[in-house]
Formats: structure tokens, sequence, C-alpha cells
């Protein structure tokens, strides 16, 4: 089931980063975007080589990427949303994932760039999405992961927020695994983050396979 059908402008690929939504449940454009959603780089807190998403495109845009990651934004202020970011080298305690946005914040070239505009940028609450940009390595040792190792997403699998705000399938690489270790605010044994104190995103319906390296999923309404 890699590859769902459908009319496009260049097979889904011009627009670098706009998520394929197939039903929508929330489109949600209350909060402001940080500033940062401006300006950020892709990837933005681990940056090691081995543990960088295959699916980023080589030139890469600046600042949140539709397909990528809305997080609330304690660091910020309330009703504030943006990407993944360390605070003076710091994972920030209560940042939690939203949804999805739908659209990058710089907007394309000769188009309207609404998130300039308004300083804001929708993400999506719920609804089923064909997503091309999603990480593809592990990226920390928590859990005793080897940073670069490659990740699956089976069918029925769940999707996480990762430390770098794309999805992943594995919670110990969640931005909130992070923080809560180090906050020592966890449920496990010592504070330590365990798989219930992370937020589920979604659940994989069909991953990428040889056909299309889209994968398919149904994005939980948070």
């Amino acid at each position: 089931m890699g590859s769902i059908g459908g009319q496009s402008s260049g097979d889904y690929l011009l627009n670098q980063g706009a998520l394929r939504i197939l039903y929508s449940v929330i489109k949600d454009s209350e909060a402001v975007l940080s500033p940062d959603g401006f300006t950020q780089n892709n990837p933005n807190v681990v940056t090691t080589t081995s543990a960088k998403s295959t699916t980023i495109p080589i030139n890469v845009k600046r600042g949140v990427l539709g397909r990528s990651v809305a997080f609330s934004r304690p660091d910020v202020g309330e009703n504030t949303v943006g990407g993944a970011v360390l605070v003076s080298g710091a994972y920030v305690p209560y940042t939690r994932p939203l949804g999805l946005f739908i659209n990058d914040a710089l907007g394309n070239l000769n188009e309207n760039a609404p998130a300039i505009g308004s300083g804001k940028c929708p993400y999506l609450r719920g609804g089923s999405c064909g997503d091309k940009i999603y990480e593809t390595q592990v990226q920390t040792t928590t859990g005793g992961g080897t940073v670069g190792a490659n990740l699956a997403y089976p069918i029925g699998c769940f999707l996480y927020a990762s430390v770098n705000g794309l999805l992943t399938s594995r919670w110990q690489d969640s931005y909130e695994a992070q923080w809560i270790n180090v906050a020592a605010s966890g449920s496990g044994t010592a504070g330590a983050a365990i798989e219930p104190d992370v937020t589920r995103l979604g659940v994989v319906l069909a991953p990428s396979d040889a056909v299309s390296t889209e994968m398919f999923f149904n994005l939980f309404t948070l």
C-alpha cells in the first residue's frame, strides 16, 4: 500500500514540505508561531551526520517544515507553537507535541507567504495523512539505542515527536523523553521516562516501500 493516487503537480515533489492530508479533523490556527519557527535549521537539535534523517531534502529550508511537529513552546510564552529547539543547550521542560504543521513557515517561491504575513503557521490535529519527511535513523543512546541504526515503521506502530521535530517510531528518541529524564519527573524508576509518559501522535497505516517513499498514518486528536 505504499502509494495512494491523486492529482498533483510534480508528483508532490515541487512543494518541499506540504503535509498530504487525506482526511482532516482540526486545522488549528489559534497559536502564534515562535520567532525561531522562521529561522531554525533542519535538523535543529541532533545534527550528527549518521543520525540525520535521509528523508530531509538536501537543500532544505530554514524554519518549521510542513510535515514537521508543532510543539507547545513554554520558553516563548502561552499560546505559542514552534519547532524542536534547545534553549541554552538544554531541552525545554513541558514542551509537548500538538500536531503536524501543514505548510513550511517560509512558504514557496512565487506564492503568498501567509505564515510570514500573519505570524501563524496552522497545524493539523487528527486525521489521515501521507508524509515523506520523517526520521529514518536512531538519534540518541537513550534506552540503549545505537545512534545511526535504521528505524522501522511496521503497520500498527505508534509515532512520536522526535528530538528534531519529525515523526519517529522510537519513543526513546522523543523530545519529551529527553526533558523528562533530565527533570526526573517521569513515572519510571528514579523518575526516568517510560513510554506512557510520551505523547503518541499517531499510528502507522502503511510504511514506505519500493513504490513510494510516502508513509501513511492516522494522526491522533490531541
